[in-house]
């Protein structure tokens, strides 16, 4: 794969990962990721009380700091960076800094978009392998009834809301996207869907988790993150 993107890749990719105490994953994320496709890593700080900022830093990243939390606010706060930047940027990579993901597969994702056959391009845990245990029931099934609502109101087939995910620069910059919490990723796919804007999924792997999450590891968070991922659906229509 490597020498697929040395021979056709002249596109500039930049990864953003938000993180909020992830110290023990943030680092291995970074090291993962295959630096030959790669100009910039981005780690967005979202208020974290570890060292997370630290080890990323030590890891090779540029780290950003966004003090309110909000998984939303602090890719926002990345694409704020990337677009102050003065350097040509054609694809932004999002990734989670709790090693769940494989970072290694990120030229899978990005290479439909260098063969121009897609614009955004998401990481299917359900196509993919999916360890057991990766994902709670709850995550699952709320997954599943996204997916079936897009499909149902936005006339779409998506089969995740993985975080892990690409996309073209100028079509983010179309989405102008705007949620600030749990929202921010089905309002990503349902923008590029409502401007028909190509987007493809691609399995990949998914393991256990680094660490505790803030979201589906505790009932007020499963709960919330439900509740926006739903509203934001309806939002739109």
């Amino acid at each position: 794969m490597g020498a697929y993107f040395d021979a056709h890749m002249t596109s500039v990719v930049k990864v953003i990962i938000p993180a909020f105490n992830e110290q023990n994953g943030v680092g291995n994320v970074i090291r993962d990721i295959p630096k030959d496709i790669i100009s910039e890593v981005i780690v967005v700080n979202n208020a974290s009380t570890d060292e997370t900022e630290t080890v990323a830093t030590e890891a090779g990243a540029t780290v950003l700091k966004e003090d309110t939390k909000g998984y939303g606010r602090a890719c926002l706060k990345g694409i704020e960076y990337v677009k102050s930047s003065v350097d040509k940027v054609d694809i932004i990579v999002f990734i989670d800094a709790d090693y769940s993901d494989y970072p290694e597969e990120m030229t899978e994702l990005i290479k439909p978009i260098v063969e121009d056959k897609a614009d955004l391009v998401i990481g299917s845990r359900a196509l993919g392998n999916l360890e057991r245990g990766a994902m709670t029931p709850q995550q699952l099934f709320g997954n599943w009834l996204a997916t079936t609502l897009l499909k149902l109101f936005y006339g779409v087939k998506f089969t995740d809301l993985g975080p892990f995910r690409a996309i073209r620069y100028d079509t983010l910059m179309a989405l102008e996207m705007q949620d600030k919490t749990y929202g921010w990723t089905v309002e990503m796919q349902l923008k590029a869907a409502k401007q028909h804007f190509k987007c493809i999924e691609v399995p990949v792997a998914y393991r256990k988790r680094i660490g505790f999450s803030k979201i589906s590891g505790t009932v007020k968070g499963t709960i919330m993150a439900g509740y926006k991922i739903i509203w934001t659906i309806f939002k739109y229509l």
